[in-house]
């Protein structure tokens, strides 16, 4: 059957039993689910052709204890709060694309979009806070000065120009919200969920701009808005709030959006599979309204990891001040005791 046959709808708006779905028959995955989805169908170890993101999750895994492992081997410390974040971002993310629920969203619009909000708000928050770009500087060996060496080719990253636009606020809020309109409303989802790897580089790209986006936000790891001169002012928590409440509405208004629409918004998920019994645009409905409220877990929790930061940096501050003001008594006391002793050992030599 070619993928440009039109095939009829039965009026809840799927394909007739008996007919394979243009999904199937565009891209060929036959490893995609025929079984209707349920909670454990849905937890189950789901088989690839080419685990794309599963293999390289793994490998992550593995890297990141590795240096840790370095860490103490050379007896420095490393906090287990961040080893802990690190691993819950891996297992997020595997259980976004290891699991039934990467097939069922190939299949339904509303898994796919649990797949985005969680690998693009959710999982990039464990990552980042498990400072992994502080793990690798400090797990990579130093080289004398003048020497190439890893750690300080990616000082160089991190200080560059491109990483300084990438860093900047205007640019992130771009990429992150193109990840919604620039995504679902242009042919370039049809097209990219059309082949195996095209699907594996969007998930790819969600979790990618997610990362970006909470790496410049939480300020765990060493970023460019430190280091770079025109970014400092965007560095402190205040504005780092601000970007954060910044994406709610465009979020908010993304899924009214779908949840209002009269029309299916992607084409890829026109007809579902035979005998589901599910209609498309009730289920981009559901979609819509899983973008629409996803957003609220991910803004707490990352707003109650900038308050904290915060009050750690405003208790640090108190304390350098106190220790400063500290100092400047002691300095005043033994000042005071050394003209003391002149004027006692003049008195001396008066007499």
């Amino acid at each position: 059957m070619n993928a440009s046959v039109a095939l009829p709808f039965l009026t809840d708006g799927s394909a007739p039993p008996g007919d394979p779905t243009p999904m199937h028959v565009m891209t060929g995955w036959m490893w995609m689910p025929m079984a209707p989805p349920t909670t454990a169908r849905m937890l189950a170890i789901h088989l690839q052709p080419v685990p794309v993101l599963p293999a390289l999750m793994l490998v992550l895994a593995v890297l990141y204890a590795a240096a840790v492992i370095r860490l103490r081997l050379r007896g420095d410390r490393w906090p287990v709060s961040r080893s802990v974040f690190w691993a819950l971002g891996i297992l997020i993310v595997l259980a976004m694309t290891a699991t039934g629920i990467d097939g069922y969203g190939m299949e339904l619009f509303s898994v796919h979009m649990v797949q985005h909000m969680v690998l693009s708000m959710g999982a990039p928050i464990f990552l980042v806070l498990g400072a992994p770009i502080t793990l690798t500087l400090r797990a990579l060996p130093a080289r004398p000065a003048g020497r190439r060496s890893a750690r300080r080719a990616l000082l160089a990253v991190l200080h560059s120009r491109p990483a300084a636009f990438l860093a900047h606020p205007a640019t992130v809020l771009v990429l992150f919200l193109a990840s919604l309109y620039g995504l679902y409303f242009t042919p370039i989802f049809d097209w990219l969920m059309s082949t195996m790897w095209g699907h594996n580089l969007m998930l790819l790209h969600f979790l990618a701009i997610g990362f970006l986006y909470f790496w410049c936000v939480l300020g765990v790891d060493p970023t460019p808005r430190r280091s770079s001169r025109g970014l400092r002012r965007y560095a402190g928590p205040t504005v780092r709030i601000l970007e954060l409440a910044a994406t709610a509405p465009f979020h908010a208004f993304f899924g009214v959006m779908l949840m209002m629409s009269v029309a299916l918004v992607v084409g890829f998920y026109r007809s579902p599979m035979p005998g589901w019994h599910i209609a498309p645009l009730a289920d981009q409905a559901v979609g819509g309204g899983i973008a629409w409220g996803f957003t609220e877990l991910p803004t707490l929790l990352v707003l109650g990891v900038l308050l904290l930061q915060w009050q750690r940096s405003d208790e640090r501050t108190s304390r350098r001040r106190d220790r400063s003001v500290d100092r400047a008594e002691a300095e005043r006391l033994a000042y005071n005791d050394y003209l003391q002793r002149l004027a006692a050992n003049d008195r001396g030599s008066a007499r």
